[in-house]
């Protein structure tokens, strides 16, 4: 029940999209973030035993939609909303990523692990094949339309590769909604493209300006030198495909 005059009420569903809320966690990923021998509170929305309500409890510290930061508590209150939406109008919460979506594309080996209550950690514990992740990032490279029927909404997908403003304020561009920009020339890709990172530097890159996505799963360990040599191979892919054009 919301509690009259809680600043959490301001929080859009854009704000959790553009990790933009506004509410406070400790994350190693923060500019200002320096080690004091806890834990960092990002890592406790894979192990408390109700993310949800971990992340909802988390207090207000900046004006929703004026701060971009790397933190869990957006995705997972943004999960929290698809639960709400799934058992209201389907009453069947767990199969509904499946029926929803990835039937519609083909996605046959998703699994999306829980906490202990059954909540999707859709922030960051999501296993796929290589073949299946490219499904998904031709989704967005088709601006939403798979065989000629829209999947996801006219429009959505420019708002996922857009800037977030609240990132541009804070000095960065290389946010979107729930994916990453490559305004900053991390991956040696052309600037207009933007991607889905995981864990251990796994990515799935849409290319719009070369109609090209790019799928890299791997084991976490050895990620820097998997990247540098993803950059060398996107370099070479990307001056290939350039010149069949």
């Amino acid at each position: 029940m919301a509690v009259p005059g809680d600043p959490r009420q301001a929080i859009r569903i854009r704000d959790l999209m553009q990790m933009s809320s506004g509410l406070r966690i400790r994350a190693e990923q923060d500019p200002e973030y320096i080690y004091d021998g806890r834990l960092p509170d990002h890592w406790y929305f894979y192990t408390a035993p109700n993310a949800f309500a971990y992340a909802a409890s988390r207090k207000q510290e900046w004006t929703p939609g004026t701060v971009g930061r790397y933190r869990n508590t957006d995705p997972v209150l943004g999960s929290y909303l698809v639960r709400l939406a799934a058992e209201r109008n389907s009453g069947d919460y767990h199969s509904f990523p499946q029926r929803a979506l990835f039937d519609r594309i083909g996605i046959r080996t998703a699994v999306l692990e829980t906490d202990a209550a059954g909540n999707f950690l859709g922030q960051g514990a999501e296993l796929m094949s290589g073949r299946d992740w490219a499904r998904l990032g031709n989704l967005y490279l088709q601006d939403g339309m798979w065989q000629g029927k829209r999947i996801l909404p006219k429009g959505f997908v420019a708002f996922v590769r857009t800037a977030a403003p609240g990132w541009v304020t804070d000095g960065r561009v290389n946010y979107g909604g729930f994916f990453w920009l490559n305004s900053d020339g991390y991956l040696s890709v052309p600037k207009d493209s933007y991607f889905m990172a995981g864990a251990g530097e796994q990515f799935t890159v849409i290319i719009p300006s070369h109609d090209l996505v790019v799928v890299r799963i791997g084991r976490y360990a050895g990620q820097k030198p998997a990247t540098v040599s993803l950059n060398n191979a996107l370099k070479l892919l990307i001056e290939a495909v350039s010149a069949s054009h």
